[in-house]
């Protein structure tokens, strides 16, 4: 169970504030901010802020410029290549060992998710679609209980996420097909590889739209 807002110290909330701009779009790949300008954004302190930059930075999803400045690093094909290649390594994987630790109610609660993503895409959300499929696989992956591979994930997500929404941002989400139904009526069933397996072509259906909008901007 995550803590409160109100709990949380002011560098998690930092942390997670800015980890959200990045993955949501807020922060373009190539856009340099201010340190300055986030603490008045997050209208948290500086320490806090520098400290959820240092920890985003070490997990490649911010890079410092000059003049107190960090950018969202840019993404080329090759690179994205090897993110797609453990992606595809570890999140089946986290799929797989969630199962057992699914209960009805957990289910529940990812169909419901996996319904505000068809609702976004059906309106063009495209803020929305990044963060309910993204909660959906993150609350599917933490039931697996693998702290070492989600911490893995969440770099993967961190790192590959902006190219995720520089993509919708051209295509929009007309055509986002995804295997989460799939991947429901699998973990309805008890059914751990056919999670896997539909997770696994989920993934597969994002890597193909990003890359082919990675080509088509070189």
């Amino acid at each position: 169970m995550t803590d409160s807002p109100q709990k949380m110290p002011d560098h998690e909330k930092a942390y997670r504030a800015l980890r959200d701009m990045i993955l949501h779009g807020e922060l373009t790949p190539g856009q340099a901010v201010t340190i300055q300008g986030l603490v008045e954004t997050l209208g948290l302190g500086m320490t806090p802020v520098r400290e959820a930059i240092r920890r985003l930075t070490s997990r490649g999803a911010l890079e410092f410029k000059g003049n107190r400045r960090v950018s969202v690093p840019a993404m080329d094909a090759a690179t994205y290549d090897e993110l797609a290649f453990v992606r595809l390594s570890v999140e089946p994987e986290l799929a797989r060992r969630a199962v057992e630790n699914l209960d009805s109610e957990a289910i529940d609660a990812l169909e419901a998710l996996d319904a505000r993503v068809d609702a976004a895409i059906e309106k063009g959300d495209v803020r929305d679609y990044l963060e309910a499929n993204r909660l959906f696989h993150m609350r599917l992956y933490e039931a697996s209980g693998a702290q070492v591979l989600l911490t893995i994930s969440e770099m993967l997500w961190l790192r590959s996420g902006p190219s995720l929404r520089v993509m919708l941002g051209r295509a929009g989400t007309a055509n986002l097909p995804d295997k989460h139904r799939e991947a429901l009526a699998a973990m309805r069933a008890g059914d751990a590889d056919g999670v896997a397996e539909a997770i696994r072509g989920d993934i597969l259906q994002g890597i193909k739209q990003v890359t082919a909008s990675l080509d088509a901007a070189q």
